[in-house]
């Protein structure tokens, strides 16, 4: 894979707007995709968001496994987050969502009744990559009535403030990715949940390495939801993955004419399903790697 340095200009101009964004903010709150939890997280994050109360919460935890979400969510919180796990397309562990970010406002709010200021709601911002599910965890979170509560009195115009509840308001910000990946697996991970469009990396290399992973993580997990037996092991990772890329092109009729195998087809099926979810409960980062 070349080197890959990926950033449109608009993602230059986000970060310069989420800079002072973040001067207006008491809490962050930064969406991860629970199967990567590493790879889609934004390093750029941690350096804005320094002094501000943060709650990283592991959204699509319905497509990840659910042992190793924990395992994350213990070790976010070691590091002095408060970390949550959260379906956002069915409001699953919402309410507890709720209650971290009630425990994230409470120094804040315990500031300001010191100083006498009283219902001033806390501000917060939700941060993520693109495609960590932030619009529908907004929208979740909001009940689907989602208030705009237009300019505050020094905040540039045009910024739009979501109520949330009584207490919290938001503001929203663009996905963000960063300037260049620090490595190939990351950009790999990145483009298996759509993070990145599939063209950045060639499609076959992309099946054929989430193969890989998915055989050392979870074995016979591929051959086993398309209905084969598994592949003859050989000693190349890779010639295993074409083989059982075949397989599932084979099982699935996706063919070429005259009866050869479209692995194309098979390739665009395998990273859908995954994306999806429908492989089954999957992550592919683990805590300590």
């Amino acid at each position: 894979m070349p080197d890959l340095h990926w950033y449109p200009g608009h993602m230059t101009k986000a970060v310069r707007q989420m800079k002072e964004d973040i001067k207006l903010i008491d809490i962050v709150i930064e969406l991860v995709d629970a199967r990567i939890p590493i790879s889609s997280r934004n390093p750029d994050i941690d350096s804005l968001a320094a002094g501000k109360s943060r709650v990283i919460i592991l959204n699509k935890a319905d497509m990840a496994d659910d042992r190793e979400t924990e395992n994350w969510v213990k070790h976010f919180t070691d590091e002095g987050m408060i970390a949550v796990k959260l379906n956002s397309r069915s409001g699953n562990g919402m309410k507890q969502v709720k209650d971290a970010i009630a425990k994230a406002a409470e120094a804040k709010m315990a500031r300001d009744r010191a100083r006498g200021i009283l219902n001033r709601p806390v501000r917060a911002i939700v941060g993520g990559i693109p495609n960590v599910g932030k619009s529908t965890f907004i929208n979740s979170f909001a009940g689907r009535a989602v208030t705009k509560t237009g300019n505050k009195p020094g905040v540039t115009k045009g910024k739009q403030w979501i109520k949330l509840n009584k207490q919290v308001e938001l503001l929203d910000t663009p996905g963000i990715l960063w300037p260049k990946f620090e490595d190939r697996k990351t950009a790999e991970h990145l483009a298996f949940i759509g993070s990145i469009k599939d063209e950045v990396i060639e499609k076959m290399e992309l099946v054929l390495n989430l193969i890989t992973e998915l055989e050392e993580n979870y074995c016979g997990l591929v051959a086993s939801y398309y209905g084969f037996d598994n592949c003859e092991k050989t000693e190349n990772k890779i010639d295993f993955a074409v083989k059982t890329l075949e397989e599932v092109a084979k099982k699935r009729a996706l063919l070429k004419k005259g009866g050869e195998t479209d692995t194309d087809k098979a390739s665009k099926l395998i990273l859908d399903d995954f994306k999806n979810g429908r492989l089954g409960k999957i992550t592919l980062e683990n805590v300590g790697e």
